[in-house]
Parts: C-alpha cells; structure tokens; sequence
C-alpha cells in the first residue's frame, strides 16, 4: 500500500467533512465594522431642530443620504409625494421640493443607500403590483422602476448596498373580496435590478404547527398565501439574511437574501396577561391608570423590527404594536363584554365584563372558542404593548419590555387612558444604534407621543435610560450615525405622522 496516497486521501477527506460541518451549522455573526466612539451622554437626548411639513400624513417615514445631506420624508398629504428637505445647514433645516407620483395609490417607504433612493408605491389599485422605484440622491434622476407585489409596505437596502428588499403586505380590499397574496421582493442592483418576489406557499404544510406556536391565519375566504401579511423588513450586518414581520399573523419570517428564498417562520405566540410581569391596564372607564392581572393572552403582532448583534450574537428588536383585520367585509374586533364567556373557565364572567373591568377591552372573536361550542374559553387581546427582543436564529424570546414601558410613562404623568380598551401606549417603531459604545433601543410610542430609551447592551437584561416627547404620533424612526451626521454627532430622526413635522434629537457632548 502507498502510504503517502493513503495519507492524502485520508487528509482531503477530513478537510472535506470539516467543509460540510462548517456549511451545515449557521455563518458566525458577523457585527458591523467598528467606528470610533463619539464621546455623548446617553440619557441626554433633546429636541434641536424640526421642520413642519404640512398636516396629517405629510411625515410618515424618512431616509437621510449623508452624501448630499438630504433627507427623503413620505408624504399622503393630499397626494403621493416625497418631499425633499436639506440637512447640510444643521441645525437649519430647509424644504428643497416635493416629488409628486400621481399614478399611484399611495406611497408606504422610502430607503437610501450609495446615492441611491427606493421608493414603495402601492399600485394604481392598492391589490394590484406595486412598485419600488430608484432615483439618484444628487440629481433625482430615474434610475429604474421594478415591479413587485401588492402593497409594498416596507423597501430598505441591504447594508453592502448590491440588495433592496420589499416586504408587500397584500392587504384585501375594504369588501374583503380581493385578498392579494403575501410576498417579499428581493432586487439584485447588480443585476441590473432584478427581481425575484416570494410567495409563502411553501409553508402551507406547517400550518398547523404554525398555529399551534401561536400563528395566525384567520382571513376571510383566504388561503394561506393571501392570508400572510408582511409589515417591516431588517437585514443582517452580513447582508446575507432578511427578517420580515408578519404582524396581523404575529409571526417573523427568515429569507436567504442571496438564495432568495425563504427559510423559516417563526410564530411569536402570546404575552400572558396573568402573569404580573405582564400587566395591562384594560379599561378606558376605570377612572385610573394602573396596570394589572387579568386571565387574558395578548397576540404580539409586532410592526418595525431592528437587527442588531452584541456579544457575538444577533437579535431582533420587535415593535409590538398590535394591529387587527377591521374591513367592512370581515371585522375581527369586539369588546369582551358582547361575548358569552364559558362559565367553568370564568366563572367570575359577570364581573369581568363590567367597563370597569374586561368589558370594554377590545380583543379579537377569531380565537378563544377552543372546542367550539359557542362561548370563549380563552380571550385574546390584540397586540403585545411591548418591545420584545428575539434571537434572531432561534426566535427565542430574551427579553419582553411593556410593563415598565408602559409605567415609566404612567409616573411622567403622559399616559393615555382612552387607549387602555385598545393598544395602550401603542409601541409603533423602534431602531436600535450605537452612542458612545452602548447599544441603545429607541422605542417609538405613536398614542403617547414619546420615545422610551433602553440600554440592550445586555439584551437578557434591558435597562431604562430616557423618556421623552415627540410630535403627534411618531411613526419612523431613524438613527444618522455620527460619521454620517451633518454636525458628527449621534442624531435621531422622528418622523410625526399626525401633525405632519418631524424632530430632530441629539445628545450632549461628555
């Protein structure tokens, strides 16, 4: 026997099942490039500049281009536009011009990277294809117009810039007799701008599983593909993955960018109200803000979502707004009180459906009738009041921010009662960013008009850093990194959906 082929093949062999072992497990994270620390104070976030951009619906979402200093902010104010505002003077901030695109419905996201601007349009009918178009930042010159699925909700780009990914909701219509199909857009730039859009059709078989976790599919006459409702995309550091929240079936999903495919879903299941931890001021007619125990479970039904890593591992920050299907075809709303509770399960029922108590609470008649008997055996609320943090692998739950959310805001005397019955605080956006090497979470709140800082640094064990006051109902959130910054410092942009301006917040200098 030769002994030096022997040896050879027994050493090719080897490298070649360590090869298939490395490929069969996940890629190591991969965390942004280190950028030195610009010496701030966390807790010192303060309004220095804003601008008025007309009324409700004139500031939804915003993108900032640190190459021309130009920040890009959604406007439905009586029409479908961009307006174009000039950050190069900060704190001076100015309106250059409005971009108009009239044959669409509507406009849902802008996103910039490279000099390069994507739009999302709805189509000129919303269940129709939408599309993403892509402009130059310097000249606004039409770079390419690609179309995706209905309703494109969410556009961002990946961080190497070759991607720009479309979450399209696919809302039906108000009659419920049009439901578009559920999809993702992935757009390859370098392809010169291809696109593939992804379907869920290929999980239909793990439906059951699915529900079991905690998912999901209720809609009207609607397969599992048309039921799916993607809301918000975020995008790993290393470009190669894309998590996409589907809030109405409270699930994230997971999709191979480059593959272009998608991997996973990983159903959210619900916050138990029972639990102290997890406390929930319930009524509008109580006469008090307190948070308590109720025998309820809470959908999470997240909307923004963030990607982040610390400590070598990587994360999903969700926004758990709470969002229900309202149309005048199907309505899954209604107040605990207008339901026959099952008596062994609540044998307290009368007492629970009093205002004061569960009654007004608005939860969804799509689940809870167990055995089906007629009467609710359990009660789900719509919408997890919180900001929760997942790994982003696993979609296990780290950690779960609402009841001191929610009582911070209580004890700074700006808690809305009228929305106890509802979303609460309604936790809206969030974006999670480096200041001063801390990873902070900034959570925006829409019904109490204020953003809630924490320290995720240690994502198991978030700690309270600031609360402070925004515009009317802040819908986009978005971080400038010093290096991208007009003035170098940390700054965050709050884009104010019902009063139509949007704020700027920097801290101090240490």
């Amino acid at each position: 026997m030769n002994c030096k082929k022997l040896f050879g093949a027994i050493l090719i062999a080897s490298l070649a099942f360590a090869a298939c072992k490395k490929d069969s497990t996940d890629d190591p994270i991969v965390d942004p490039p280190v950028e030195a620390v610009v010496p701030e104070k966390i807790d010192s976030f303060k309004e220095t500049a804003f601008i008025d951009l007309g009324g409700e619906f004139a500031s939804e979402i915003s993108a900032y281009d640190p190459l021309t200093k130009r920040l890009f902010v959604v406007s439905n104010d009586g029409g479908t536009k961009v307006d174009i505002v000039d950050m190069s003077k900060y704190p001076t901030i100015t309106k250059l011009q409005t971009l108009t695109f009239a044959v669409n419905a509507g406009i849902n996201s802008v996103a910039v990277n490279n000099g390069l601007l994507a739009i999302a349009l709805n189509g000129a009918n919303p269940q129709g294809n939408g599309d993403v178009v892509v402009l130059k930042t310097s000249t606004l010159e039409e770079v390419k117009k690609i179309t995706v699925g209905a309703m494109p909700d969410m556009v961002t780009f990946s961080p190497d810039g070759n991607y720009i990914l479309s979450a399209n909701e696919g809302e039906p219509n108000d009659a419920y007799t049009v439901d578009p199909k559920g999809t993702v857009s992935i757009i390859n730039i370098k392809d010169n701008y291809s696109v593939k859009t992804l379907d869920f059709s290929a999980f239909e078989s793990q439906k059951a599983t699915l529900i079991a976790g905690g998912f999901r599919i209720y809609g009207l006459n609607a397969s599992f593909t048309q039921d799916i409702e993607p809301e918000y995309i975020a995008v790993s550091s290393d470009s190669k993955k894309a998590y996409v929240t589907l809030q109405e079936n409270n699930g994230v999903a997971e999709v191979d960018i480059v593959a272009g495919s998608i991997t996973k879903i990983n159903p959210l299941g619900t916050r138990d109200i029972s639990q102290a931890e997890n406390a929930f001021d319930v009524s509008d007619k109580d006469s008090k803000k307190v948070l308590g125990t109720w025998p309820i479970k809470a959908f999470y039904l997240p909307d923004a979502i963030s990607y982040f890593t610390t400590g070598g591992n990587a994360y999903l920050a969700l926004a758990n707004e709470g969002d229900t299907r309202a149309w005048k075809g199907y309505d899954e709303e209604v107040r605990v009180k207008s339901l026959t509770l099952d008596p062994v399960k609540f044998p307290n029922a009368a007492s629970l459906k009093l205002d004061e108590n569960l009654g007004r609470l608005t939860i969804s008649k799509a689940f809870g009738d167990t055995d089906g008997d007629g009467d609710y055996d359990e009660l789900y609320a719509t919408g997890g009041r919180s900001l929760s943090i997942i790994n982003a692998n696993t979609g296990a739950l780290v950690a779960n921010i609402g009841k001191d959310l929610e009582q911070r805001v209580i004890d700074a005397g700006k808690y809305d009662d009228d929305r106890s019955d509802n979303k609460g605080v309604e936790v809206e956006g969030v974006t999670v960013a480096q200041v001063n090497g801390q990873t902070l979470a900034f959570i925006g709140m829409e019904r109490v008009d204020m953003i809630a800082v924490y320290d995720v640094t240690t994502p198991g064990s978030p700690k309270f850093v600031q609360l402070f006051s925004t515009g009317d109902a802040p819908e986009g959130l978005l971080f400038v990194k010093p290096k991208d910054s007009p003035n170098g410092r940390s700054l965050l942009i709050v884009s104010n959906e019902a009063d139509g301006t949007v704020r700027f917040y920097q801290p101090d200098k240490i």
